[in-house]
């Protein structure tokens, strides 16, 4: 399958001190690594989860494809396309394709305009105002199941769920190839996130979009992922198949997020990890393998020497120097 996104080992750094702090420190790299040599694919109509705690590194990541912040290293490819490194006059095109949904459904509309003016404001960023805006406001309401008359609306008029789906919809507007979606259930009930999470997968399967969602709810990986990737520090640690990752994690940090998710069968007889202490602080990443300040079953070789990203199974990569043994 032709991949519709390349991610290979795109570094994030963001600069800590300034340069005279840094010189009155004796500090020569003032800068964090947010993200650190991550490395993925995602081809059309398919949907890929990037999983993780706050602080992860997972909405950084998102940025950097979207060319909202920069990445210092790495090869960042759209339909073959180089994107790191292109002027923000050059992105204007790329964002036609590649849409962005933002995680707070009211807070990520501006207050100050109408539904419709949310949702025909695309077609006039990108020259496409010649087209008949009323028709087309009316063709993405209907797409998202709201009526006609909610174009009248501002944002404090509408629910979180209804917001929401405004926000599918404005992402939606240009007919884009690739929704990247952060936490796009956040903030929502139980069940209307069900709901959006149904409208994703249904307009998933009329459009052929494909979807990149940052998540940390795992029931919304479940639902609605093909694959998925575990983010820990700003590194991959495990990477695979949805169903695969679930029913058989092999990373002793995967393990932990599954056990911290409700399980809908009570009669499911599941393995149990529950995580210790603090996520470790990006100015002091622990050497070694940087989870073993919170893993259970954290041995010498692991203090000393970091495990490399590498298959396990076809379709399966990991991190960890002794894999989990999963019998379910």
């Amino acid at each position: 399958m032709t991949a519709l996104l390349e991610v290979e080992d795109v570094r994030v750094r963001f600069r800590v001190k300034g340069q005279l702090a840094a010189l009155a420190s004796g500090d020569k790299d003032p800068f964090i690594d947010a993200v650190n040599g991550v490395s993925f694919d995602l081809a059309e109509g398919e949907t890929f989860a990037l999983v993780g705690e706050s602080g992860s590194g997972k909405t950084t990541l998102a940025r950097a494809i979207t060319g909202l912040v920069p990445a210092q290293e790495g090869r960042i490819r759209f339909e073959g396309s180089e994107l790191r490194g292109l002027p923000e006059s050059a992105y204007k095109e790329v964002r036609r394709h590649v849409s962005m949904m933002f995680q707070d459904p009211v807070g990520s509309l501006s207050p100050r305009l109408t539904v419709r003016s949310l949702l025909t404001e695309p077609f006039k960023i990108h020259g496409l105002g010649a087209r008949d805006l009323a028709a087309e406001c009316t063709r993405l309401l209907g797409m998202v199941g709201l009526a006609a008359h909610f174009a009248e609306r501002y944002p404090h008029q509408l629910s979180g769920g209804q917001a929401r789906r405004v926000g599918v919809a404005r992402a939606l507007a240009l007919s884009p190839k690739l929704i990247v979606a952060d936490e796009p259930t956040a903030g929502l009930d139980v069940s209307v996130q069900g709901e959006v999470l149904n409208l994703l997968a249904r307009l998933q399967d009329e459009l052929g979009v494909a979807i990149l969602i940052i998540t940390h709810n795992l029931n919304v990986v479940r639902h609605i992922a093909d694959r998925m990737a575990i983010m820990y520090l700003g590194r991959f640690v495990e990477q695979g198949p949805t169903d695969e990752i679930f029913h058989h994690p092999r990373h002793p940090y995967t393990l932990a997020l599954l056990s911290a998710n409700p399980e809908p069968d009570p009669d499911a007889a599941l393995d149990r990890l529950e995580l210790k202490g603090e996520v470790p602080s990006l100015l002091r990443r622990p050497g070694g393998c940087e989870f073993h300040t919170r893993c259970p079953y954290v041995q010498e070789r692991c203090r000393g020497e970091a495990p490399a990203l590498a298959p396990d199974r076809p379709g399966h990569l990991l991190t960890c120097h002794y894999p989990l043994h999963m019998e379910q």
